[in-house]
């Protein structure tokens, strides 16, 4: 998302840059980079002026998917209570009353793109990102 913002000022975005401006681990972000690459949803372009830019895919890519890779997917199929063995044949206490929240979720994350969390209220957005 941050690449995706900062494309109308300049055409690439150096890691470093993102690592600061959102306070993640450059050696960690570096590794979810180059799997959204390997993915297609973003270019990168290697060398002194190199950098990440957006594609044709960037956009419209859900953010469901953008949440596998950075693991973000698992904490949602975890159990609320954090039980290992929960499940619909081994439920926990609240299994099957946050099901369908769960449920409600994953289809927002999957409704829901890049495009389309930058284009609404983009300001209060980039500072939501930023730890500046």
């Amino acid at each position: 998302m941050y690449v995706t913002l900062m494309s109308e000022e300049k055409e690439k975005v150096q890691l470093q840059e993102i690592s600061e401006n959102l306070s993640v681990p450059r050696h960690f972000l570096a590794k979810i980079m180059k799997r959204i690459v390997k993915e297609g949803i973003l270019t990168s372009t290697k060398g002194p002026n190199g950098g990440f830019s957006i594609n044709k895919n960037t956009t419209s890519t859900s953010i469901a998917r953008i949440l596998q890779f950075t693991d973000g997917a698992g904490d949602l199929n975890t159990c609320v209570l954090s039980f290992r063995k929960c499940n619909a044949s081994n439920p926990c206490p609240l299994h099957y009353q946050i099901q369908s929240y769960k449920e409600d979720l994953h289809a927002l994350l999957n409704e829901n793109t890049i495009g389309d969390l930058i284009n609404k209220n983009k300001s209060a957005f980039i500072r939501s990102l930023s730890v500046i």
